[in-house]
Parts: structure tokens; sequence; C-alpha cells
């Protein structure tokens, strides 16, 4: 897994991986995991090997999260990452791999033209390819560890008539059992593009992409967990007697016999018999791109997205009234219609290239959680049996949001290699909503329903000036030397009642309604903001390339999920816990000492810490000055070896990322951790009729690292009680044999 060469397409405090690039990895791998491998200052962590489990997944970069990064795919916005994307579509989803052309990661303060309510300090952009020209085809199958098979095949039409219609028509299927426990990850995806070029100055592009993403998921631990109870510890599922035994427990507190001393009552309650997810998306789009004038040229772009699935789990602290078992089979239905549009325009003045453009979307969330009765042999199907029809609605949430954004700045050419930007957005969200139904009452005899936070209203994000400011200059053939700075603003998210890290989410107690801590909030929540200032220095030459840059960020009203209140009536809270500052410095040196060997070392520093001295919790207040940002490494260092020899090549990767705190207080730590990849590949070329023949190897987690990978859930303020940590995927082979035609 290398770092290439072709890394000298960058500029500026813009970072570029190239689809050549992306070939030195296993076919699927993620490309979030592509990006962070070989780019200093990006941390990509998860419990399966390709990195798909939505749930587990954990991007950052320098500081920032996925769900606080711009994305976008050939210009669609594609909102947050994570898992329980409402506002958008996790890139293995929206594009087969081998479709992506390249991607692009702004590291620094952000880009204006990027159509994100969520940026505060970055944006990735995903641009897909082209039909190709001349009529051929591409399939490739893989084969691994744990019964892995991934199957990709694509057919390009060629250019078909006079007017150059074209299109490619491509499908995926990947399949693996989990590498523990019961079960295993699915995922059917189908992409189409047309474009259909207007005379010769403009085009129009179609695209429909399809994804069925199905697994069964790995069960969060607790640190304490994963010490005592080792890797391996997952779901109960098959053993049912096991997991009604665990659910007694859980509700009648005490531990069950053959737990390790140590373990304890909440940690056998984080036990379940199953958990699942299935994702269905639909995305589509119209583009046009037209030249209006010899300097003028326009995009316009339409799109729809709907989104659907069931995130099921075994709940050992219900009962299913009917048989009497401990538990219930709990299934959040979550649909997603997004609808949007944007236009936006390139003047070319002289020394100066006008950019400026609009974006509006309406999303539309209903997310209804339904009850399903486990009976007293066997529990409710994870994969099936999931109609309103069959169920207990236990409550409803809805929510609508519109969002629109303006932007316009002027990149101006002050001289050869010298060029300085200036330009600013205007973002304003909107949205209503919260719980629509809710039976908790009405259901805590007969279903054992506990207070579900019922909550809702109406929040707005709005900032008319954002700026942003760039300089960058290219001089003496090989140095380039830039500065940004830019002030983000970051909207509201929502989601179900049931989660957290969201205003409308897990609020109050039953003493302390969830509607009134949410009224009480609305009078004095502010959106979260940043500014980001980087400077940064790069040299390219035929035998060397580096590049070093520091950041700092100010972090202005960070909000997170807190237990506040005085000592006789504690609750959840969403607050403002207060300021936050970042420093930080990316290095990155690659030598090419001979044709076809290529080196690379990047280090990474990050000091990100806290600002708020009287942080309300528990019913008093505690200090969290000086104490480093949860969930993010403050040391990382990354080498990459590329050999490359006539037609074969040989990858080797290996990534050290240093502890991270689990903690506002930093009391608890997730370990360090070392892990390492080898890829090796030889292209035989044309075979009989195939016009090019190439065979892949790989093996990741090369030494068979035990670690903590993702990580998702809000942090505790101190403590090892939140089961949110993920273990990484134990060492994996693969092989692909792949043919062009």
């Amino acid at each position: 897994m290398v770092i290439s060469a072709h890394r000298i397409a960058s500029h500026g405090a813009t970072e570029m991986v190239t689809r050549q690039t992306m070939d030195h990895f296993t076919a699927g791998t993620s490309p979030m995991q592509i990006l962070a491998l070989t780019t200093p200052g990006a941390n990509f962590a998860s419990d399966d090997a390709f990195g798909l489990d939505t749930v587990a997944n954990t991007l950052y970069i320098r500081g920032f999260n996925q769900s606080q990064l711009g994305v976008s795919m050939d210009g669609i916005p594609m909102g947050t990452q994570g898992f329980h994307n409402w506002n958008g579509l996790g890139v293995d989803q929206m594009a087969i791999q081998e479709n992506i052309a390249g991607m692009t990661l702004t590291q620094g303060a952000g880009a204006v033209e990027m159509l994100s309510a969520q940026t505060l300090g970055g944006a990735i952009t995903f641009t897909t390819d082209d039909p190709q020209d001349k009529a051929g085809g591409r399939v490739s199958q893989t084969f691994g560890s744990f019964d892995l098979f991934r199957t990709f095949a694509r057919a390009d039409s060629g250019i078909l008539n006079a007017t150059g219609t074209k299109f490619y028509a491509s499908y995926a299927r990947t399949a693996q059992d989990l590498w523990k426990g019961f079960g295993d990850q699915q995922e059917h995806q189908a992409n189409f593009k047309l474009v259909q070029p207007v005379g010769e100055h403009g085009k129009i592009t179609a695209i429909f992409d399809y994804s069925n993403f199905d697994q069964y998921n790995f069960m969060s631990l607790t640190k304490n967990m994963w010490r005592l109870l080792g890797r391996n510890t997952t779901y109960l599922k098959p053993d049912y007697e096991k997991a009604k035994q665990y659910a007694y427990y859980a509700q009648n507190g005490g531990i069950p016999p053959g737990l390790p001393a140590g373990i304890t009552n909440d940690e056998v309650g984080d036990f379940a018999y199953d958990g699942t997810q299935e994702q269905r998306n639909y995305l589509s789009a119209v583009r046009g791109d037209f030249d209006l004038a010899s300097n003028i040229t326009s995009h316009t772009l339409a799109y729809g997205h709907i989104s659907n699935g069931v995130y099921q789990g075994t709940n050992p602290f219900l009962i299913s009234p009917g048989s009497g078992v401990l538990m219930a089979d709990q299934a959040g239905h979550p649909d997603v219609r997004r609808l949007g549009m944007t236009q936006s325009f390139d003047i070319k003045l002289r020394h100066h290239t006008i950019q400026t453009g609009l974006w509006y979307e309406n999303d539309r969330f209903n997310y209804p959680m339904r009850l399903y009765e486990d009976g007293q042999d066997a529990a409710h199907n994870s994969k099936s049996d999931y109609y309103a029809y069959q169920a207990t609605t236990w409550y409803a949430d809805s929510f609508n949001t519109n969002t629109f954004q303006f932007y316009i700045q002027d990149v101006w050419h002050l001289t050869k290699g010298m060029t300085l930007t200036g330009g600013f957005k205007s973002l304003t969200q909107t949205t209503h909503g919260g719980t629509s139904f809710d039976q908790t009452s009405a259901l805590a005899d007969s279903w054992g329903t506990y207070y579900s936070h019922p909550a809702s209203g109406s929040l707005t994000a709005s900032n008319a000036f954002l700026p942003h400011f760039n300089w960058d200059w290219h001089f003496g053939n090989h140095h380039e030397l830039y500065w940004d700075i830019a002030e983000n603003m970051r909207a509201y998210d929502f989601g179900a009642q049931s989660g957290s890290g969201n205003p409308w989410g897990g609020l109050g107690s039953s003493a302390n309604p969830a509607q009134s801590v949410f009224d009480a909030s609305k009078k004095t929540l502010k959106p979260e903001r940043t500014w980001n200032y980087v400077i940064g220095y790069r040299f390219n030459s035929e035998f060397f390339s580096g590049s070093a840059d520091f950041y700092h960020t100010d972090y202005i009203n960070r909000l997170a999920a807190i237990t506040s209140g005085p000592t006789n009536n504690v609750y959840a809270a969403f607050l403002n816990v207060g300021h936050e500052t970042m420093n930080g410095a990316d290095v990155l040196g690659t030598i090419r000492p001979f044709k076809g060997l290529e080196i690379t070392n990047s280090f990474s520093w990050n000091n990100a810490t806290y600002e708020d001295s009287a942080l309300p919790y528990n019913g008093t207040t505690i200090s969290i000055k000086g104490k480093h940002q949860v969930y993010y490494p403050k040391f990382m260092y990354k080498a990459n070896l590329t050999y490359t020899w006539r037609r074969a090549s040989f990858n080797f990767n290996t990534t050290y990322t240093s502890r991270r705190a689990m903690t506002y207080t930093n009391d608890e730590y997730i370990p360090s951790y070392w892990t390492s990849n080898i890829n090796a590949s030889y292209d035989f070329g044309k075979i009989l009729f195939a016009r090019g023949m190439k065979l892949s190897v790989g093996v990741t987690n090369l030494f068979n690292s035990d670690y903590i990978g993702g990580v998702y859930g809000a942090a505790s303020v101190s403590g090892d009680d939140n089961a949110n940590l993920f273990v990484a995927a134990p060492r994996e082979f693969f092989g692909t044999i792949a043919a062009q035609f």
C-alpha cells in the first residue's frame, strides 16, 4: 500500500489520491480507509478489513470526525459519513469503488464551494469516471479469509452515435462471514452513468446508483470487556438460552455463571442476542455543464435520494408479552427523502476567476421504532418479517429540514505561480420536528418500556458571512508555499430520540421531561463554529518530495451530550461544553533512490484541548480545561514502501496510532497500536481475448495485532462505562484476478 509520486498534483492545503494509488489496495477497500493510509493527519479505523461497517467506521481528519467534514460526489452533497446518515450517503454506498476516478481532501480551512451544512474543518470530494469512448468491459473476482467472495463487472457502451452518446453499467457483490460470532456481511451495488454531449460546448450527465448493504453487526465493548473477555467477544447468537439467561441477570441484577471476576452487571446488560442493519439507497441525478460564453461556464445539477432500511437489535431490557421472555426485538425503520438542486458559474476575467453558486435541499426523515416479540424457543427472525402490521410501534420521530447555501469567491492570479483566493459563503438550515408519536406509558406493563425521551420543536442555524482566504505560491520549479484561513459553521444534527449527540436526542429523565429540557436548551444553544488557520510548504522533484505544514483551530460553541442538573434531579442534556483549541503539524517525505522504488514516511502531531473549567455534570461542575479531545490520537506515524519492476509491484504499509482519550476528563484511554499491510500484483498483459489480465494478493493486519479500531457513540465524561469500542479485524488474506476486454 503506497503513497505514490502522483501526489505532485496536490496543491495548497489540498491532497489528491489518484485511481492509480487506489489500485494498490485490495479491490473493494473503502476509499476512506485508502485516504487515511495515504494522507498524513487522517485516521480511519473499523472492525472489518474492508472498512465497510458503517457502525464502527471512525474517520478523523486533523481532529474533525466524519460528521464534521464536507463530502460530495460529482458535485452531489453527501452529508455526514457516519452511521445513521440522515442527511446524505456514505461513500461505500454512493458508488462502487472501482468507478471512483479519484478523490481530493481539503485538509485546511475548508472550501466555500463545498456544499455542506456540516463542514467545520475540511472537505472530501469524490469523482466518478466517465464512460469509455471505446466499447469494452472489466471484471474482477476477489477471494479471501472468512469465505470472502467479491465480484465486480462493468460494461461500457463506447460512443454510440454521431452526437457522442455513451454510458456504462456496473454491478458489484460483496459477501463475507463475520470474523467472529454468527452472521455475515453482504452488499449489492449497481451504478449507471450516461454522458450526452450537446454540441461542442456542453454535455448532460445522468446517473443512477443503487446499494443494498445487509449485515450482522459486531457487538461494541467496554475496554474492561475487551481485556477480560478477549477480542472474540460479541453477540450471543446462536445460543438463545444463554441470551435469555443474560437478559434475566441484566434486569434483575447479578452476574451470570461463567463470566470472570471484574465484569459488572452494567456490562452484562451490554450483551444481547444479536444486532443487524440493512440499508437500501437509490440515488439519481441529472447534471448539465455548458459554456454560455467563451469565459462563462454554467453547472446545473438536480438530484434525488431515497434511503430506507431496518436497524435491528435484541433489547435485553424489554419483555415480549406473549411469550414472557425477558427481551424483545427492537427495530428502527429509517426513511429518508432528499431532493436538491445546485447552480454554479465560473467566470474568467483576465487575471481573475470568479466562482459563485447556490444550493437548496429539502430533507424529510421518518423513524418509527417498532417492537417484535421473541418467542420462548426462538428469537424473531433477524432479517425478515419487519412489517408494521406485525409490530407494536413504541414511538416515531419525524423531521423536515430545509438548507440553503450561497457562495462567491475570486481566484486572483497575482503573478506567474501565485494566486490569492478570497470569498465567503452564506448558510441557513432550519429543522422542524421531533417525536410525532409515543406510547411508552401504554406499553410499560406489557412490554416493559422505559423513558423514551420524546421532544419536538424547531431550530435554525444561520450565518450570512463565513469567509475563506487562501494564498498559494509556486516558485523555483520545485517549491510551493501556502496559507489558508476560514470560518465555518455546522448546523444542528437531528436524529431518533433514543440517540444522543443532537439537540432532540436522549434528553431529560422520567422526572424531568425531555420536552422541558429541549425548550430550555433552545433559548441558549448556538451552532458550532471554527476558525481554521493553515500554513505549509511543499517540495517536489524527481528524487524527493516533501511537505510540512502547521495548523491552528479555534473551536467555538462545542456541543455535547452531558448529564446535567442538581444532585437531586440529574438528567441528560445537550449543552455547550465551551471552546476548544487545536494545534497540529504534519510532515511527509518521499524518496525515490532508483527507478521503481519509492519510500514514504510521515509524522502527524495534534494537540486538541478543551477550555471549559466549569462544565455542568452530575449535579455539580467539573473542569476539563487542558484535557485532550476524545477519540483522536495525539501522534501518528506512517511508513509506505512500494517497488515496481516491469509488470510486478510490491507494497508495504505500516501505521502507528498513539493512545486515544475515551473520556472528557482523560481518565481512560484507548491503547495505542501498530498495524501493517502488504500487497503484491502482477500484470500478465494481453491473454487470449482479454486486453489485460492482472493478479493481486494482499494481507491486512499482517502481524495480527489485537487493538481497538472504530468507536461509535458519545464519549463519557469519566470512567469506562460506555460500550462503544469495536475490536479491529485480525489478519486476513485476499486474492484478486481482474481482466479488461
